[in-house]
């Protein structure tokens, strides 16, 4: 299916689905995003009744304008239907202006949607940025990631996504170090990531046979051990013994990637195999 055509399915689907948790008609259809786009809707409730008191970037409220005019203007919304040369008298005819009419006052609905759920997601991501376990905004705040997931068009943005939620529950876990339950906890989520961002982009370096995927998995390692050693000798004997197995995960994805770099250099096709890690690589003759 086209990649234009399937996200305005998906993004007409989710007006709708926000409308039904507002209170709106039902609508009786079932669409295969609906799963996805849950977080989503949850989230827009969430901001509805308690919106955020913090600022917008201007430079982002001025582009987003932008951007909604020149969509306003090519889709034709807000323009008055032209009234037909010669009135129909039989058939569907003289039902096309008011259907134009609806699916424009449609259209706008949903920009209009859009762009205040872009401007309050803006704000609530601003103001719940720095949120650990155990503040208020938590929650908000994982909910935005679930959201951002949900609107991912392809694995490789998934994949890096969960890489960029990996880094943030790491930043979280340096600030709980001495919390022994928080601490153990955000490190299982921040592996789970891991393991979830290394299957989408180690996946899609092997279907396509092109290892650059493979780079932004690297340059993740990079940075995530250099953190994570410096976690190592800090904290209870229990702390740093979960740190190792988070540094041990890392030491196995980069085995992986080394791997797969030579299994796509000798041409080595991808089989049926996987783990938790993506793809497992054969051997080369």
């Amino acid at each position: 299916m086209d990649n234009a055509l399937f996200s305005r399915r998906r993004t007409e689907r989710f007006a709708q689905l926000l409308d039904e948790a507002n209170g709106g008609l039902r609508h009786h259809v079932r669409s295969r995003a609906d799963d996805q786009l849950a977080p989503l809707v949850a989230l827009g409730r969430q901001l509805g009744a308690n919106p955020p008191n913090t600022e917008v970037d201007p430079e982002f409220r001025t582009g987003l304008r932008a951007m909604l005019l020149a969509t306003a203007d090519r889709e034709g919304i807000g323009t008055t239907v032209a009234a037909p040369a010669e009135k129909a008298t039989t058939g569907r005819g003289s039902l096309l202006p008011a259907v134009t009419a609806r699916r424009a006052r449609a259209r706008g609905a949903i920009l209009v949607g859009i762009a205040a759920g872009a401007i309050a997601v803006s704000g609530i991501s601003a103001a719940s940025e720095n949120a650990v376990p155990g503040d208020a905004l938590y929650g908000m705040k994982r909910s935005t990631e679930r959201a951002q997931l949900a609107l991912a068009s392809s694995e490789i943005s998934r994949g890096q996504l969960f890489l960029d939620f990996a880094r943030t529950r790491l930043a979280e876990a340096s600030s709980l170090n001495g919390n022994r339950a928080g601490y153990r906890a955000v490190l299982d989520d921040m592996d789970a990531d891991i393991r979830q961002g290394v299957r989408q982009l180690t996946g899609a370096a092997v279907r396509r046979a092109d290892p650059t995927a493979l780079n932004t998995v690297d340059a993740f390692l990079t940075g995530q051990r250099r953190t994570l050693d410096a976690l190592a000798e800090r904290g209870s004997r229990a702390d740093q013994e979960r740190t190792a197995k988070s540094l041990e995960l890392l030491d196995l994805v980069a085995e992986r990637t080394e791997a797969l770099r030579t299994a796509i250099a000798c041409g080595q096709s991808a089989g049926t195999a996987s783990d938790d890690l993506g793809p497992t690589p054969g051997v080369c003759a």
